[in-house]
């Protein structure tokens, strides 16, 4: 199943942090606002959500196109592959 992978970036005194990432079946995939990755059921989906909430915790960036570029370039490299 294909789910479309969103998160929030939030201001912090340090820098953006990114974090409340979620995940919605889609059919159609938007990498433009989010990225989209196939999981093979909603366990794998929950447990690769808890490893990106995870792996940003401690993470800021100076700008958001900075933060979403790595997200997603992270969610890319580190996703199942089905």
């Amino acid at each position: 199943m294909i789910y479309q992978l969103g998160w929030t970036t939030l201001p912090g005194l340090r820098g953006l942090s990114v974090s409340e990432f979620r995940a919605t079946p889609t059919a159609a995939a938007d990498n433009e606002s989010g990225v989209a990755v196939e999981f093979a059921d909603n366990i794998q989906c929950d447990e690769f959500l808890r490893q990106v909430e995870e792996h940003f915790a401690a993470r800021r960036f100076t700008n958001s196109a900075d933060a979403f570029d790595t997200v997603k370039a992270y969610v890319l490299e580190h996703a199942p592959k089905q």
